[in-house]
């Protein structure tokens, strides 16, 4: 009997390359392994209608508990993977017992990044897992006050919610602007505003040093010695893909699984996916890694088809989307990068089109409200 085909990791990359290897056709033994004891679900309501509550997590999972096993995929949650032997075509698991395998495909994602100081400290929390947003949210409910360290999409996204839950918030940036690493720095201040309508308390260029917990809240240093004390600190300074598994078994790892456009690592029938994936350039030459959910799930897919003997190109324009105090942005492409911005609409109302062109060529595309012409822009930027 042929060996399985094996997916490691049970986020929106890995699930949707053994829903795509049945789709296409794929009739062998198929197993898919997570460490989470979570059926698989989805992440982006983590940091917005789950810690709210305004959502329960069980509508956050991917297929009803049932179709996995009517689909044939032998799902293993709660598993961790040890030790990667591809000379033997081999994985050993948390258990000590090995399983065998024809081909594998690496989904393992990401850690989120820590700050000196915070790991184990009581009172500080990260957001990664649903059992991340089920503590926190415990936490958040409990009242404020509430220190976000970080102002990317999650850092704000969780602002957002934490405001919305009555809790007095502060968030702090290293950068002079928020979001600066995925919008311009004029978009990027019209969220902010929107923020400081709502009464949180932005500060930017600040990086926290020093990390204690003094009685029922956690004390905060910056630099300059200043400090800033809250109930509830909540890390979001970005994730570090999880390569451990493959750099300890010898795949060429560089910030991220080295892979080629198919998805194939440098070791012939192993391959990765989603956010832990650093995929070849769609335009410069150059390699990326990119972590938003849309692009986890539509690689995903694509390196399950090139599994199959069908290879698949993964190079898409990359593009996400955010949801803060109910309003909707959308971006595609390198919005944040060089070039001329022109912008339709009200920023500050956040009721806009935003086009960035470099050297005659449309590269980068921001909407706020306005889907509908995000969708034909974002259509149009896959084409050039």
């Amino acid at each position: 009997m042929p060996e399985p085909y094996v997916v490691v990791g049970t986020g929106i990359a890995g699930a949707n390359a053994a829903l795509t290897l049945r789709a296409e056709g794929y009739a062998g033994d198929l197993v898919l392994i997570g460490e989470e004891p979570e059926l698989p679900y989805r992440r982006p309501p983590l940091s917005k209608e789950i810690l709210s509550g305004a959502q329960p997590p069980s509508r956050s999972l991917l297929r009803p508990a049932s179709s996995w096993a009517e689909q044939g995929i032998e799902l293993r949650t709660g598993t961790a993977v040890t030790a990667l032997r591809p000379a033997e075509r081999t994985l050993v698991l948390d258990d000590g017992s090995p399983l065998r395998y024809d081909r594998l495909l690496l989904a393992t994602g990401g850690r989120p990044r820590h700050l000196p100081g915070t790991e184990g400290l009581a009172g500080v929390h990260r957001l990664r897992t649903l059992a991340d947003a089920r503590d926190l949210r415990a936490a958040l409910i409990d009242g404020g006050p509430v220190l976000v360290v970080g102002a990317g999409l999650i850092g704000l996204e969780v602002a957002a919610t934490a405001g919305g839950m009555g809790c007095e918030v502060t968030v702090t940036e290293t950068e002079a602007h928020p979001l600066r690493r995925v919008l311009p720095a004029a978009i990027a201040d019209a969220v902010t505003g929107l923020h400081r309508a709502r009464g949180v308390d932005v500060r930017t260029g600040v990086r926290l040093e020093r990390f204690e917990r003094q009685g029922d809240f956690v004390v905060a240093t910056d630099a300059r010695g200043a400090a800033l004390s809250a109930r509830t600190v909540v890390v979001a300074v970005g994730m570090a893909p999880d390569t451990d598994l493959a750099e300890r078994a010898g795949l060429k790892v560089d910030d991220g699984i080295v892979v080629d456009a198919f998805g194939e690592t440098s070791v012939p029938g192993i391959y990765a996916a989603g956010d832990v994936a650093r995929r070849p350039a769609r335009a410069d030459g150059g390699s990326c890694r990119v972590e938003h959910w849309t692009n986890a799930q539509d690689h995903g897919a694509a390196v399950a088809r090139s599994m199959l003997g069908v290879p698949t190109p993964h190079t898409p324009v990359p593009w996400f989307w955010t949801h803060q105090y109910g309003t909707n942005i959308q971006a595609a492409g390198h919005p944040q990068g060089p070039g001329t911005l022109t912008v339709e609409g009200d920023l500050e109302a956040l009721d806009f089109t935003a086009l960035l062109h470099h050297e005659d060529r449309l590269t980068g595309v921001v909407c706020a409200g306005r889907a509908r012409e995000f969708k034909a822009l974002r259509t149009r930027l896959d084409a050039t």
